[in-house]
This record gives structure tokens, sequence and C-alpha cells, in this order.
């Protein structure tokens, strides 16, 4: 007899998720929950996507973490209201974390709400948190190779977000192959160059960003 441990685990989290989900959908709030691994820039392609997008609609921040605030007091730096989660060693953000992180938000001034994940290629793909999208950043220098090594996360992104592009030059980072390999996995997937420190590429992110708030924001009215 073979018990799968995971499963009431998994149950439990998508039951919440759910619940979440209804939640966001009920006020008109698009969430986005941005996966990548240490280093890859989630902070600042945040802070990035904060800029383009600030004028037009009401943004807060979820950071994930195992500790510390330093993410989120760069965010309120901004004057963007932020929550930190830290997990305490777990790798991942859970729906329940997620809840009790919102309940700390004024729901009703948010139209669009980034959760930053704890850093991590495997874990955060498997847990829903009741976002409308995953989003995947991956950094030039971490390598072309990655969609082989981390199929999951690549097939599950709404959108690529390819980061530090400004160092192409100086990596050994086969573009073309990434974008095959990428396309395998995920036909449709959208891939967005950027520098995100730098601002550039950041505008075409911004507007498929902003297409995705509208479409949620028509929904919530209807």
């Amino acid at each position: 007899m073979k018990i799968d441990l995971s499963k009431p685990i998994l149950d439990r989290n998508e039951r919440m998720a759910a619940e979440n989900r209804a939640l966001f959908d009920e006020h008109g709030v698009f969430v986005l929950d941005l996966l990548a691994s240490p280093g890859a820039g989630k902070t600042s392609t945040i802070l990035a996507t904060i800029g383009a997008l600030r004028e037009r609609y009401r943004i807060a921040v979820i950071e994930g973490d195992i500790a510390s605030d330093v993410d989120a007091q760069k965010i309120k730096a901004h004057g963007v209201p932020a929550v930190q989660i830290n997990t305490g060693g777990a790798c991942h953000l859970e729906s329940d974390m997620i809840r009790r992180a919102v309940d700390a938000l004024e729901i009703t001034e948010i139209d669009l709400l980034i959760i930053e994940n704890v850093g991590n290629l495997v874990c955060p793909t498997d847990f829903d948190l009741g976002e409308h999208a995953k989003v995947m950043i991956l950094s030039v220098p971490e390598g072309h190779d990655k969609p082989y090594k981390y199929p999951n996360i690549f097939g599950r992104a709404e959108a690529v977000i390819l980061n530090k592009y400004d160092t192409m030059p100086v990596f050994d980072f086969d573009e073309a192959e990434f974008r095959d390999v990428v396309r395998r996995l995920n036909a449709t997937v959208p891939v967005f160059p950027m520098s995100a420190t730098r601002g550039q590429g950041v505008e075409a992110w911004a507007e498929w960003l902003a297409a995705r708030i509208e479409a949620q924001r028509a929904a919530a009215t209807r």
C-alpha cells in the first residue's frame, strides 16, 4: 500500500487558492506570481514594473523570502504597499500565507498585486496561490540551458522575462536555442528581453501585463 503524503497538503492548498481567486475576482484585482531563482532580478523587475504602471494602476506587493524583509523595504521606499512573508525555511509560498498577507492590505485599493515567490525553480511551480498568471524570470548569466533542466516552470509560465539582457555579450548564452526549447515546452508563451535595472525592454512587458489587468477589471464589472 502506497500513501501519497503530499496529496492532503496540495488539496488543502488548492481549496484556499480557489477562495483567494474568488476574492481577487470579486474585487477586480489581477494577481501575478513571479517565479525565479535567487539573483535573477525579481525585485528589480517588480520595481521596473511599478515605475511603468504606477500612474495607471494601484499596485501592492507581497514579498516571499526564507528570512529578512530587505525586499519589502525596497518596495515600501518607492511608496508602494508591501507585506513580507518569511517562510522560515520553506522553499515556496502557499495559498494560506497569501491570504494572511492580503488581510494586511486594503484589497479595495489594489488593481495589481505582485507576489514575489521564494527564489526557487522547482517547488513554487506546483502551488497555486490564487494568482491569475505565473511569470518566469530567467537572467542571462544563469545560462540558456535552464529550460532543459526545469521544464515544468517554463511549461507553466504565461510569460517569460529574459532579464539582464544587456549582459548578453559577456556570457555564452545561445538565445536562439533558449527560445526554441521554450517554444517546445510552451508554444504560445511570450518572451520579453529586459534589463530591469536599466529600464530596457520594460515597456513591452508592461503593456502585456496592462492588457491582462484590463481584462481582469472588465470581468469584475460583468
